[in-house]
């Protein structure tokens, strides 16, 4: 039986709608039907450079949003909806399926048509809450109005409603449908459109910043970590990343989710790495060569600051990091 005090999450992502809002939020509206991006097959893609580098401009990165969902509890189901068949929907299948996301296969009525994802997504959505009593938390990835009856039938079922949609594309009733809003530009480890990406060394932890003194090697013969947020990334990407880099996002990424739920600077040890581990059930600190939390946390000083004066270990993100 489950614990009545553990929150419950189900997710549920309107890809297309996501991938189109995401791509004219970055290139202009309307842009996307204008490029025709939908009907682009790899080998048009290969030989047009100019609409293959817009579409890498403006790539969802699913990890943060299932990031961000994971911060109200633990994930039971991720289900995303599209036409995977469509090649800029198919660049993401490697991506969706590292993080355990069921995609759903829908087939759209004509070339560039609806694809019924929002009927779907709802009838789907209200079949769980009955088929799954113990949810708590319904997330609605989509802009879209017409999921306006959907959020306020979960509400009315006592499901807190969290609707992420990408700026510009998101309806103001929809926002008002939901207990909490957030477009994509404010989920954490987002560059919002139009500002200066910062140096990758300051925001990620890499090699030149895990290189400083009291820094750990990695673990030999270490395991795999899965990416937690890739921009974009093959099956093959994820395998050959460095687990450690990959470990120093994943802190980043957890501090930035507690600070921002809890409006507070000091965050309990405890709670971040449960937060990691939500996010990315591999993390493991010994793996990595650590013998402790606490030292995998010291040797991310570029990322994390640690108060061990407290009786309850704190931690919080490199002041530095928090206006970025």
């Amino acid at each position: 039986m489950n614990d009545p005090g553990v929150t419950r999450v189900a997710v549920y992502i309107d890809f297309d709608n996501i991938v189109i809002s995401r791509y004219d939020q970055v290139h202009g509206r309307g842009q996307f039907q204008r490029d025709k991006v939908h009907g682009f097959t790899r080998a048009i893609k290969s030989a047009d450079s100019e609409i293959a580098d817009k579409v890498r401009r403006a790539t969802v990165d699913v990890g943060a949003v299932i990031d961000f969902a994971s911060s109200f509890g633990t994930l039971v189901l991720t289900r995303a909806y599209a036409d995977w068949s469509a090649p800029v929907n198919a660049d993401y299948r490697g991506q969706l399926v590292s993080r355990a996301v069921d995609l759903v296969q829908l087939f759209p009525a004509a070339a560039y048509g609806k694809n019924g994802a929002d009927i779907r997504l709802a009838v789907d959505a209200v079949e769980d809450m009955f088929r799954l009593p113990d949810l708590t938390h319904v997330v609605i990835v989509a802009g879209d109005s017409d999921y306006i009856a959907l959020a306020q039938r979960c509400r009315r079922l006592g499901r807190y409603v969290v609707g992420v949609g990408v700026a510009g594309s998101t309806s103001r009733a929809l926002a008002a449908a939901c207990d909490e809003l957030v477009t994509y530009d404010a989920l954490p480890g987002i560059t919002p459109t139009g500002a200066a990406r910062p140096p990758a060394a300051a925001t990620t932890g890499t090699r030149a910043a895990q290189e400083e003194p009291g820094s750990a090697p990695p673990a030999r013969g270490s395991r795999r970590t899965r990416r937690p947020a890739a921009a974009v990334a093959d099956e093959g990407d994820l395998e050959s990343e460095d687990p450690q880099e990959v470990a120093t996002r994943l802190l980043e990424r957890a501090l930035r989710l507690g600070q921002g739920k809890d409006d507070a600077d000091w965050l309990h040890s405890s709670e971040v790495k449960s937060q990691m581990r939500r996010m990315d059930p591999s993390f493991s600190e010994k793996a990595l060569g650590y013998r402790s939390f606490s030292d995998f946390v010291k040797s991310r000083q570029s990322v994390a600051e640690l108060d061990e004066t407290e009786p309850g270990r704190l931690i919080r993100l490199n002041p530095a990091l928090t206006a970025q």
